[in-house]
């Protein structure tokens, strides 16, 4: 199977996405991960559990690093964020599946919020 094409059409379909777009293929990741996460906790695996929450840490920091600090927004999210980091961490130490499922629904609710406002911007 040649992947060159399929690179190709993924590179490309990157470089068409509007912002909000790339924003909420971030949130779906995060939310991934998280849900990855949940489930190798419910099944005693640790390396996986823990390895998942690693990638949702460094997802944070992503979306945190990314934001536009000319908007007052802006600090708020990053007080977002480094909540959702702290979080994690208790998470990850105390294999905290209640924390675990909060972080998740919080994160989801956050990302409905980014698509609702993208869509209201894109059909004006």
């Amino acid at each position: 199977m040649d992947m060159r094409g399929y690179q190709h059409y993924r590179e490309q379909s990157l470089n068409t996405m509007t912002p909000g777009e790339l924003l909420l293929l971030v949130y779906d990741e995060l939310i991934k991960r998280l849900t990855q996460a949940e489930l190798a906790l419910s099944q005693e695996d640790y390396q996986t559990f823990e390895a998942a929450v690693d990638h949702s840490v460094r997802i944070v920091h992503y979306l945190d690093d990314t934001l536009d600090r000319q908007y007052e927004i802006s600090s708020q999210l990053t007080r977002l964020y480094e909540y959702f980091c702290y979080e994690l961490s208790r998470v990850k130490s105390g294999r905290n599946k209640t924390e675990l499922e909060r972080v998740k629904r919080m994160a989801a609710e956050l990302r409905e919020s980014f698509r609702t406002a993208d869509k209201n911007t894109s059909s004006r």
